[in-house]
């Protein structure tokens, strides 16, 4: 048997702490001193408290370590515990370099002028593959416009209104600087009007000020003052299905599909949800939205990617496979 002093220095932990995890019911001690309340650790509890002090210092939490210590006897649990707080790790990284990366922009903006460098063609395209996302709630003011998201290995596009994501990629840019601008949605109207010809088009961003020179005319404007969400947060690398579909058949299948009304809040509210069977799942879709999706779309075909009823249903046209829709689902009763 050893002190709580002895083992504190034989497992990396401080006193405070042992007697915290005793409280917390992760290493209660093997005997406890009745008179003077001084509690003492078998050697295996050494052993314990080394793999609970490891297991802190990567910032596991306590109701997970206590699933290891339940557990420790049966490596899945335990691997799949480890895995998912990996995970974690590994989001909370890429979130943390994305943030930098936003800062690092604007940074530039107060001293670089960042240029994009396309054609008309490629604009209109990207354009026209998220602006029907924008959305119109003024109460929502970092949603009213179109993201321009850019450095030096691509630029993206991306608009939403919650209940779709649109994210297109300008195949081809050249990017000079950083950059994550918020467009106002009339600076964005003001460019695909203004498009009457192919040719080499400039995407200019000086502080707030935004030009775009076009082939025959220039069109400027100013950044919005509002953060865009973390768009990327919601794209995914993969999906459990993938299904390949022709745009016509669905548009057929969305005609005939059956309808459900259901409650969308404690107010009594209620929207309609065009029930679609995609493959092995049945969910719940704006037909609206879908429908306005499909149009911007640039040929017959497209892949559906989904990973079940409530998890966002995903397009991409095989013409632009780097552009995505991403559609909320409605969830079914």
């Amino acid at each position: 048997m050893r002190g709580i002093g002895q083992t504190a220095r034989e497992s990396g932990l401080t006193v405070s702490a042992l007697r915290f995890y005793d409280g917390a019911g992760l290493l209660v001690p093997a005997h406890v001193d009745p008179r003077s309340g001084y509690r003492w650790y078998s050697d295996d509890q050494v052993l314990t408290a080394r793999l609970i002090a490891r297991l802190r210092r990567v910032g596991l939490p306590l109701a997970d370590i206590g699933r290891v210590l339940e557990h420790r006897r049966d490596p899945s649990m335990v691997d799949e515990v480890l895995a998912a707080h990996l995970t974690r790790l590994e989001d909370g990284l890429a979130d943390a370099r994305r943030e930098l990366l936003h800062a690092r922009a604007l940074l530039d903006q107060e001293k670089h002028v960042t240029t994009v460098r396309t054609t008309a063609a490629e604009l209109a395209a990207a354009l026209r593959a998220v602006r029907y996302a924008v959305g119109t709630d003024s109460e929502l003011p970092m949603l009213t416009g179109v993201l321009l998201d850019a450095d030096d290995s691509a630029a993206r596009l991306a608009a939403t209104d919650r209940y779709r994501l649109a994210v297109s990629t300008l195949s081809g840019a050249e990017v000079s600087g950083t950059v994550s601008a918020l467009l106002p949605v009339a600076l964005v109207d003001d460019v695909l009007a203004g498009i009457a010809e192919d040719g080499p088009v400039t995407l200019r961003l000086d502080g707030d000020d935004v030009g775009v020179e076009l082939p025959g005319r220039t069109v400027t404007g100013r950044r919005l003052d509002h953060d865009f969400p973390d768009y990327r947060r919601v794209l995914r690398d993969s999906a459990a299905h993938r299904l390949d579909v022709d745009v016509a058949a669905l548009r057929e299948q969305l005609a005939t599909s059956p309808t459900r009304t259901v409650p969308t809040g404690p107010d009594g509210a209620e929207e309609t949800a065009t029930v679609l069977t995609l493959g092995p799942v049945e969910m719940g879709v704006n037909r609206e939205f879908l429908l306005e999706a499909l149009e911007v779309g640039s040929g017959g075909q497209l892949v559906l990617e989904l990973d079940g009823p409530i998890a966002p249903l995903a397009l991409r046209d095989p013409a632009r496979p780097d552009d995505v829709t991403m559609l909320m689902p409605i969830r079914l009763p």
